[in-house]
């Protein structure tokens, strides 16, 4: 069940929860503080690397020469070098950059402002829907779009359709055009649905995922194979090789951080006149981590440490680590959970949450732990807009509406 009172469900007093936002806030501080050269030499070898990877993936494709014994291995060790470069330049560098992570550098290439990432949803539009919407309303029902991106079921508050049902294929297509799900994410398909968005915006988002989407395509489908003369065919398959490589990896990486049994959902009762050591806590109990070696966790943008992203998530991502030690310590002396295990542990939960509930809860069994008081009638409240909302946080990032682009 959705937990409608993170401090009564964690039995923390108010003066405690207060206690633990100011440890977690000393934490923040010492990291601002210490950011230094080696930092921005992590970040600037992370696109060095990725950028060549992508060009040596580029050359095999194009410079292999089109024979029956070395197209195909030409064909997968190029395929191969383009999807490594971009996961790195998904997960490790564009989210990590739009997040303002790096924006302390004053590098107008490497600002949250400047970057563009390669993929279909324009970074405006991330910016929003991600780093605002889903990190300030972290699984919250009604408000964090992120719970089931508009299409999947993910907890057993949400409504049963018969529709639902078809969860299994659903997500299967989610996970491997996931870019173009990230691409529609700041529409707002259930705003939408219920005739609340705006008409003028949507059309001015729709042209905006248009220009980006066009783009790509035309990047990777056109222009790329094109180059690649003869070996334009093998050039086009390798591309969509490694744009489907990209999209199963990201979709696995996220859903193991937020779809886990100990990521907790919350009602909208929680985040009412929420302090900010509140939305600490409820970032430690939404979220969860994965294990995994120092290479799995650069290729998952560090999101092996969704925990700390979700607390700071404007400190750079090589500091993760580092954090995990001392908010582990914060969990064990608060007596607060800390989610974590094995990759496949914890994507198996996420499957298994999703083929449970295409059925009706009456079907099936709840594996999330109950909050003390379950039997508490939720209060109806009218979603607020982002304007009548209490100023941001400022770790949540810089977005703003571009009007121009319309």
């Amino acid at each position: 069940m959705a937990i409608s009172d993170v401090a009564e469900y964690t039995h923390l007093t108010d003066e405690q929860v207060e206690a633990l936002g100011a440890e977690l806030d000393k934490v923040r501080e010492e990291i601002e503080a210490s950011r230094n050269a080696d930092d921005a030499a992590y970040i600037r070898r992370m696109i060095k690397i990725q950028r060549g990877l992508a060009t040596a993936g580029r050359v095999v494709l194009m410079a292999t020469p089109h024979s029956k014994r070395t197209r195909v291995p030409g064909a997968i060790a190029g395929g191969a070098l383009l999807g490594v470069a971009k996961i790195l330049e998904n997960m490790e560098i564009g989210h990590n950059v739009m997040h303002g992570q790096w924006d302390w550098m004053n590098d107008p290439e490497i600002h949250s402002s400047n970057w563009e990432w390669d993929t279909a949803q324009p970074a405006e539009q991330w910016k929003h829907s991600h780093n605002y919407v889903h990190h300030q309303f972290t699984n919250v029902l009604g408000y964090d779009n992120d719970i089931g991106y508009g299409i999947l079921r993910m907890a057993r508050e949400q409504k049963w359709h018969p529709a639902n049902l078809g969860q299994p294929v659903y997500n299967a297509l989610l996970a491997s055009l996931f870019q173009w799900g990230v691409a529609l994410h700041d529409l707002d398909i259930e705003k939408i649905r219920k005739q609340e968005k705006d008409p003028k915006e949507m059309m001015r988002q729709l042209k905006q995922i248009w220009r980006k989407g066009r783009n790509q395509v035309i990047k990777d489908y056109v222009v790329y194979p094109a180059l690649s003369g003869p070996h334009w065919k093998t050039t086009l398959k390798a591309n969509a090789a490694a744009n489907l490589t990209r999209n199963l990896w990201a979709y696995m990486i996220i859903f193991c951080g937020h779809f886990p049994d100990g990521a907790l959902h919350f009602t909208e009762d929680e985040i009412e006149d929420e302090t900010r050591a509140e939305w600490y806590l409820r970032q430690m109990l939404g979220s969860a981590n994965f294990e995994g070696g120092k290479l799995l966790h650069v290729m998952s943008g560090q999101l092996g440490y969704q925990i700390e992203h979700h607390l700071f998530p404007d400190l750079p991502s090589n500091r993760y680590a580092e954090i995990s030690v001392r908010v582990r310590e914060l969990c064990e002396e608060y007596n607060i959970p800390y989610t974590t295990g094995p990759l496949h542990q914890q994507y198996g939960q996420a499957l298994r949450t999703i083929m449970k509930l295409s059925l009706p809860n009456k079907m099936t069994s709840d594996n999330k732990p109950t909050p003390p008081d379950p039997t508490r009638e939720p209060v109806e409240r009218r979603r607020k807009s982002d304007a009548e909302r209490p100023s941001r946080r400022a770790e949540l990032g810089q977005w703003s509406r571009n009007l121009r682009s319309a």
